[in-house]
């Protein structure tokens, strides 16, 4: 009930992001205009958000990985998001409209320390169902931010000697929330055990390839105890039962089931208990080797793989608006209207991943959605770069370049950081999901500087756009058998 009950507040943080972007967006520029603010403003102050996130995720992981204690943490990160959309309700001038924003992504960078108790929290097969269901409540957080802001626009008062209307209400909106949820995460939200260490066991992983073994370190006093690696095709109960017994030595004996030979074993790299107070060659050996680990061959294709797809997301995010206005004269009613259908084709997007990740391997879902987000690259190339034909046949070419752009979008962004969970370290998830949440928060920040230049020239930056998408591609079908939770053995100590 614990675990349920904390995964529904996991998804309520990921909404109230999703509405702070929805409710933010539309009325940011016209702000920054009455605050006297230059036009390369809006831009600075979108990624300032994303910079501060790119930056403080892999601290907020580190920070989790040696605490295990995730709670604590989002307490800290929400007083951020709470004096940032304070800070926005002010105003007063866009420097510190700019700031607002910088201290806000603040809090964003938690969302690592989140993923990484996640990837504690699950079994692998079940794991990327969960990460769809949470990617599926920002999206419904963009869903519904705009249902708020028919409300927010009509406020026209005095809070004090602040001034609340439709632009600055956006602020005081999103305090509240957050603070709201301060409550929600105190009465709601715990940090259960990982389900790997429960009933006494500790997952060592498998693979088949040379490499460097990690020193193990820890006391000869401790407990030994039974060690697993879990098979993608075996049940996960069946060492559960065993116990260890005292031995200064647990590989000291030795079975393996179904008659497999180990020709090779690697030990994922951990920070090890005690790490922290190390100094000197021991400590700067697992750094090393750490940073080995990022450099696998699979690792570099997932975060490729999470950068060009962010990349592309917000370079059509930013280009779609102009385009609207030039083809078809659409205002804001009709962009909130796309955007809403956006958000339903999304989210519909997002469960049917759920549910379809249940069936096949994660690789999979990958090499779909990549086919997918290139034939609709392709399309747009074909027919919205130079529009042929009347309103009608332009208006369902556009539908359609929209639609399988979205489409392809569930599919990637869930395989990929489904599998980035399964192919590096458990126990130092949360640093790991902040380095892939940083390279996504670089993406964000690079997508609508090359678009925002370029929507006068969809050539190239559709172009652009297809190359990569082709780049990531190859890179996964020549990658595509080390796409896979590692391959284990069961070893029980004899």
């Amino acid at each position: 009930r614990k675990r349920t009950v904390t995964f529904l507040t996991i998804g309520l943080i990921f909404m109230l992001s999703g509405i702070e972007y929805a409710v933010i967006l539309p009325t940011i520029w016209r702000y920054l205009q009455i605050l006297e603010a230059p036009p390369y403003f809006l831009g600075l102050g979108l990624s300032a958000f994303s910079l501060s996130a790119l930056l403080t995720g892999p601290l907020f992981g580190v920070w989790s990985d040696r605490s295990k204690a995730t709670k604590s943490i989002i307490l800290f990160s929400n007083l951020f998001e709470i004096a940032g959309n304070f800070m926005y309700f002010i105003g007063y001038s866009k420097w510190l409209l700019l700031c607002s924003r910088l201290v806000a992504g603040v809090g964003a960078g938690a969302g690592s320390s989140i993923f990484g108790f996640l990837t504690r929290s699950t079994l692998p097969e079940e794991r990327a169902g969960i990460f769809a269901a949470i990617m599926a409540c920002r999206q419904a957080g963009l869903l519904v931010g705009p249902a708020f802001n028919l409300f927010l626009r009509l406020c026209d008062f005095k809070l004090g000697p602040f001034v609340v209307n439709k632009y600055t209400s956006p602020g005081i909106f999103m305090c509240l929330l957050w603070t709201l949820l301060q409550f929600v995460v105190l009465a709601g939200y715990w940090d259960v055990p990982p389900i790997s260490s429960q009933g006494g066991v500790v997952v060592l992983e498998m693979k088949q390839e040379e490499e460097e073994e990690a020193p193990l370190m820890g006391s000869d006093e401790e407990e030994a105890r039974t060690y697993r690696a879990v098979d993608s095709n075996q049940s996960e109960t069946s060492s559960a039962s065993q116990r260890a017994h005292q031995t200064s030595n647990p590989f000291k004996n030795f079975s393996v089931s179904n008659g497999e030979r180990m020709a090779r074993l690697r030990l994922t790299v951990n920070f090890p208990p005690g790490y922290w107070r190390l100094r000197g060659p021991r400590r700067r050996k697992i750094v090393k080797n750490k940073i080995t680990e990022f450099l696998r061959e699979e690792v570099v294709v997932l975060l490729t793989a999470q950068f060009i797809t962010l990349f592309n997301q917000t370079a059509l995010e930013t280009m779609v608006t102009p385009l609207t206005q030039r083809y078809f004269s659409f205002g804001e009613l009709g962009n909130s209207l796309m955007y809403s259908l956006c958000g339903v084709e999304v989210i519909v997007g997002f469960f049917f991943v759920r549910w379809l990740s249940s069936k096949v391997a994660d690789r999979v879902v990958l090499a779909v959605g990549l086919v997918i987000c290139c034939t609709a690259c392709i399309w747009c190339l074909v027919f919205l770069c130079k529009p042929r034909g009347g309103f009608e046949w332009q208006l369902s070419a556009f539908i359609v370049g929209v639609f399988l752009q979205l489409l392809g979008l569930p599919f990637v962004a869930v395989s990929q950081v489904s599998l980035f969970s399964k192919v590096t370290a458990e126990k130092t998830q949360g640093f790991s999901q902040g380095v892939r949440r940083s390279v996504g928060g670089l993406a964000t920040i690079l997508g609508p500087l090359w678009a925002g230049g370029l929507t006068n020239n969809l050539y190239i930056m559709l172009g652009m756009m297809l190359a990569l998408l082709v780049m990531i591609t190859v890179m996964t079908v020549l990658s595509y058998e080390r796409l896979a939770e590692p391959r284990v053995v069961q070893c029980a100590q004899s």
